[in-house]
């Protein structure tokens, strides 16, 4: 397979570059986002590194030229400072597959550090499949200028046990995460009637502004989930980056927290952690699970065992995946209800969402 390295640094083209090929790359290197666009043309690159800040043509201007004039798939490198997870949700936005962070100080032995992270992630992103959300960001714009001029009603809250409240909406994702998860949870309506709880593989400097940026879009409110919360209906929580979503009960009220990673888990925030904790603490037939495209199989195991026990449980499906790892693992297992494209599951949520809600308050009622 054939990578472009792109970077204004020679010390950092030559160490990514040696990356790449000892991950069995064949890999050719550009200094500006203008050279990256002829190399491009003429040696028909697999994939590409890009580095966002760059003279004369900054990172994000050439992703944009690269997805409107020759798409195909891109790993940005980036900081881990304030406009650097800015920049990495612009660059998701635009079309990048997935990114790597350098974080402060040597930057040199840190990405020596990451070396299997790099090459793990190019690779998926090498046999990516590069989606086209066409006229997305126009709906989605459309949909806020909507959500603007509503005129929010808080609800009452209510305790958590006895009241419907204990349904949850569950929701896994990495690779290729962030584009879907804006699609489907901004067409979810602002009375779907359960909490949703949502992992995407993130650091912590970025799971904030991307809550805030779902939040601009979406109908419910969305928070990042940073410490213990009473979990309401029609609301959007998104877990921390570099730490784990654990739901529980407390006096009779459904809650969630952040704790630490976990060292058994392999990806953080972890699908596979929030999905466990949740059957730990609510009943399966109250539950509904999704995994979304991803490297790897967080999650998986998790969502098959919940769907045998009377959970509901969606799969992305290859078609619309940007990379078909964690749904492929689940649909592997043969317990998942549904397998459909991003575009269907919005929908389809919401149907299973009310009906299982109106089975729960007709079981309370008798």
């Amino acid at each position: 397979m054939k990578a472009l390295v792109v970077d204004d640094s020679a010390l950092m083209r030559r160490q990514i570059g040696e990356i790449l090929t000892r991950g069995g790359f064949d890999v050719t290197t550009a200094r500006t986002g203008a050279e990256a666009l002829l190399r491009i043309a003429e040696d028909k690159p697999d994939v590409v590194t890009l580095d966002i800040n760059m003279p004369e043509m900054d990172g994000l201007t050439c992703l944009s030229r690269i997805m409107s004039e020759t798409p195909l798939p891109v790993v940005m490198i980036s900081s881990l400072t304030e406009q650097g997870a800015l920049a990495t949700l612009e660059a998701i936005a635009l079309g990048a597959v997935d990114y790597v962070h350098k974080p402060e100080g040597t930057v040199s032995v840190a990405i020596k550090e990451q070396e299997d992270l790099i090459i793990g992630k190019v690779k998926a992103a090498a046999g990516a499949r590069i989606r086209r959300s066409t006229g997305l960001r126009e709906r989605m714009a459309a949909k806020r200028e909507t959500i603007m001029r509503k005129t929010y009603i808080p609800r009452a809250r209510n305790s958590g046990y006895g009241s419907g409240n204990e349904a949850l909406t569950l929701i896994g994702a990495s690779t290729g995460g962030p584009a879907v998860l804006e699609e489907i949870l901004s067409s979810l309506t602002a009375d779907y009637p359960m909490p949703v709880l949502v992992c995407q593989h993130m650091p912590a400097t970025v799971t904030r502004h991307f809550s805030e940026r779902l939040n601009n879009y979406c109908a419910m409110p969305v928070v990042e989930l940073r410490r213990q919360t009473v979990l309401e209906p029609s609301t959007i929580y998104v877990a921390r980056g570099d730490a784990d979503m654990v739901v529980m009960e407390r006096n009779g009220e459904l809650m969630a927290t952040i704790a630490p990673s976990d060292k058994r888990y392999n990806w953080h925030p972890s699908v596979s952690r929030m999905v466990s904790t949740a059957m730990d603490t609510v009943t399966a037939d109250s539950l509904i699970g999704v995994l979304l495209t991803g490297m790897g199989d967080d999650g998986a195991a998790e969502l098959a065992k919940l769907h045998r026990a009377g959970g509901y449980v969606f799969a992305e499906s290859e078609e619309s995946c940007v990379v078909y790892g964690m749904p492929r693992s689940l649909v592997e297992s043969g317990c998942v209800n549904e397998v459909i494209t991003a575009s269907q599951i919005a929908a389809r949520l919401e149907r299973v969402a009310n009906t299982r809600m109106h089975a729960i308050k007709t079981a309370m009622k008798a």
